[in-house]
């Protein structure tokens, strides 16, 4: 398929919803970042929905202009996402982070203002497309890091418990009152089903209304999962589902 750049999430999903691209491929958390700003109110409002996950192994590659030194280096310009994978790195190196919109554009500004101590922080296809050096390879704060990506779709393409493994993503509300997530929550616990992801996130400006995201492992036909979504749907004020897809070989990899 082709694919197409777009300067922000939201103009990502905005490209699917008007039917100007098939599929939107959107990072929702990282390993060592954690999670992707602004993405939980994104995609509930997107009326998109989630057939599919991806994880990718992210490297970043310190970048200069030819002939850069580490010494000379002052500032390093990448992704807010990619300064905050590298956050112990650019402290031990005692210079400056720069937000930009993305890791390669800011491998293209590099490039073009020609200054030494100007670095990028990007990958190593951005340094070769730009005709930057590296300076300092891997400066990833950890080995193993990883972003996990999801797949936007107009329509829904749930498979059935028989394809295999499968994740269920959903966003609900809980009324205001004292132990309202314990009870919302509890259906998951008492038929065992695993709770990967749980973020909350305010709705409104009186603080009152908390939004939850989560991410769980079945199928939302399967019994366990059935009753547990029963239950949560009777103890939250609104429930929206927004997606059941294959479950990533990643997660069994990684676990095992």
């Amino acid at each position: 398929m082709e694919a197409i750049a777009c300067e922000t999430f939201a103009d990502a999903l905005a490209m699917v919803s008007e039917e100007r691209a098939k599929y939107a491929m959107i990072p929702i958390e990282n390993s060592l970042g954690g999670r992707v700003a602004d993405i939980h109110h994104l995609l509930p409002e997107s009326g998109l929905y989630i057939i599919g996950e991806h994880f990718q192994p992210v490297q970043h590659q310190l970048l200069g202009v030819p002939g850069t030194k580490l010494t000379d280096i002052k500032k390093a310009h990448s992704h807010e996402q990619a300064l905050s994978q590298c956050r112990n790195f650019i402290r031990e190196l005692g210079i400056e982070a720069v937000i930009h919109a993305d890791t390669a554009g800011s491998a293209k500004m590099v490039a073009e203002i020609g200054d030494p101590t100007q670095a990028s922080i990007a990958s190593s296809l951005a340094g070769k497309i730009y005709g930057l050096d590296v300076i300092r390879e891997r400066v990833e704060d950890r080995l193993g890091n990883t972003t996990r990506f999801v797949i936007m779709s107009r329509t829904r393409k749930d498979p059935t418990p028989r394809d295999g493994d499968c994740m269920t993503s959903l966003v609900f509300q809980v009324r205001s009152q004292p132990a309202a997530l314990y009870k919302a929550l509890g259906g998951f616990a008492t038929n065992g089903v695993n709770v990967t992801k749980l973020e909350s996130y305010i709705t409104d400006a009186s603080f009152e209304a908390a939004q939850f995201y989560i991410d769980v492992e079945g199928h939302p036909e399967e019994a366990p999962l059935a009753r547990a979504l029963e239950e949560l749907q009777f103890f939250s004020a609104k429930l929206k589902m927004l997606g059941v897809y294959p479950k990533h070989p990643y997660r069994t990899e990684y676990s095992a």
